[in-house]
């Protein structure tokens, strides 16, 4: 199996879903069914509330106490809980 870089991937998936997205509308005007798509005003009222929304979770959330936080890593790549060991913990690649 040949490995594709990830670009490629994502470049491929924003295409596909471009052209699905044409078609169905296309499809949809020539067979004269209702578009899936809600109304520009609808449409624009969900985008405005879905940034809306992001933003005020993001802002709650950087607030909040973090509960998991003696799990996290250090930026030397040591979860802090591990840190009270004897012995320092290696880092990887790093051979004793």
């Amino acid at each position: 199996m040949t490995s594709v870089p990830v670009n490629s991937v994502q470049r491929l998936k924003v295409a596909l879903g471009l052209a699905l997205g044409l078609v169905i509308g296309a499809l949809c005007r020539l067979l004269a069914i209702p578009s899936p798509a809600p109304t520009m005003f609808a449409g624009a009222l969900l985008v405005v509330a879905m940034t809306l929304g992001y933003i005020a979770a993001d802002r709650w959330l950087a607030r909040r106490h973090a509960l998991h936080e003696p799990f996290c890593g250090d930026p030397d790549d040591r979860i802090k809980s591990a840190t009270r060991t004897e012995r320092p913990i290696e880092k990887r690649g790093e051979g004793g």
